[in-house]
């Protein structure tokens, strides 16, 4: 016969039931909590793609050498594809948009239809104004637009402030 009674090993089982639950309860609070934590990152970073990113002015050109209506495509050091055009000839910046040519619906890449005075998603048929506002398709559905960005102009020379840096 055994020293140690029943009524012992009875006594040791809710503690330890109790100790193993805290524990479980705990891991799993935690992983929801690193899970809920990296889902809440990664949307951020989505919604709000240049909150974070370092940014600096990058030369285009020169402003006079851009005629009214013309655009002209640059790929920033991000690799996003840009498109600069020219709307008025008042010698400002604002005589100028940036636009970028990623659809926010799919990410697909649009182009300037000259003939109908708008920028076209092959994708889903999406179409947007000069402005870069939505008007046809799923982007005018969801009311998007195209990322605009910053411009200015130096002694005649365009610069155009864009990120340097990639999400990730």
């Amino acid at each position: 016969m055994s020293d140690s009674k029943p009524e012992d090993s009875k006594s040791e089982d809710p503690d330890r039931r109790s100790f193993l639950s805290k524990v479980s309860t705990l891991t799993m609070a935690g992983g929801l909590i690193a899970g809920y934590g990296a889902f809440a990152g990664m949307a951020l970073r989505l919604l709000y793609p240049s909150h974070g990113r370092k940014v600096s002015w990058v030369f285009v050109g020169e402003a006079e050498k851009i005629r009214l209506n013309d655009a002209i495509r640059l790929q920033t050091p991000t690799g996003q594809a840009v498109t600069i055009t020219r709307l008025k000839q008042d010698g400002t910046a604002d005589d100028f948009l940036a636009l970028s040519t990623t659809c926010p619906h799919l990410g697909c890449q649009v182009h300037w239809e000259p003939q109908h005075n708008r920028f076209f998603c092959p994708c889903h048929n999406g179409a947007f104004d000069p402005t870069g506002k939505a008007t046809e398709g799923p982007p005018a559905a969801a009311r998007q637009e195209l990322a605009h960005f910053p411009l200015r102009i130096d002694n005649g020379l365009i610069f155009i402030q864009v990120p340097t840096e990639a999400l990730g």
